[in-house]
């Protein structure tokens, strides 16, 4: 585990799938990751870093989902993650405030098929900071496809929870730091507290 430091000028906080319906799948895990990530959200604010949210969300009908993706099957039987619902809403904790984008997926990677990658580059952004639910899900994805695409990554370890602990610990500890620092929440909060 490593500390924190990078220029807060040309870096973003990216908050990922901290939404109810995702949450709610696992409370026991979730539960502590709240309060830390709020700090950090707290503190990237207040430090005037840039942040943005990232959620799962579909049209009425779900017709981005193909039903060959084995992957979000479930929520198209459902019917979840529509514009408005309360499943697909961000955890009280973590909501987003005017002027914080919400980039919404329909796929697993924040980037895939999204405007993630335009908002970071209108704002000359190299470096992101990582936080969310799943592990093995939006992290992971997410990791892959900016670590091809030349970002700077730190995961923020305790900032993330995923269904399967042992999952969690090899990402973090074994995959994970080929392509990123993995860190803490109270490291991050350090360094956007530092003057920089």
């Amino acid at each position: 585990m490593s500390g924190a430091a990078f220029d807060r000028r040309s870096s973003a906080l990216l908050f990922m799938d901290f939404q109810n319906g995702i949450v709610a799948r696992m409370p026991e895990r979730a539960a502590p990751v709240l309060p830390r990530a709020a700090d950090v959200l707290a503190t990237a604010r207040a430090a005037g870093v840039f942040v943005a949210h990232v959620n799962v969300g579909f049209r009425a009908g779900h017709p981005e989902i193909s039903a060959r993706n084995q992957s979000f099957g479930t929520i198209k039987s459902t019917g979840t993650f529509l514009p408005g619902s309360k499943d697909g809403a961000i955890h009280d904790k973590l909501a987003a405030r005017d002027g914080e984008p919400t980039v919404i997926k329909h796929r697993v990677s924040a980037f895939a098929g999204t405007d993630l990658e335009m908002l970071l580059h209108a704002r000359d952004i190299d470096t992101l900071v990582l936080l969310g639910i799943s592990t093995s899900g939006v992290i992971l994805s997410t990791v892959r496809h900016a670590a091809d695409a030349d970002y700077r990554l730190f995961v923020v370890e305790d900032g993330c929870a995923d269904a399967d602990p042992e999952v969690h610990r090899v990402l973090v500890e074994k995959i994970f730091p080929r392509q990123a620092t993995v860190t803490t929440c109270e490291a991050v909060v350090a360094a956007l507290g530092a003057r920089r």
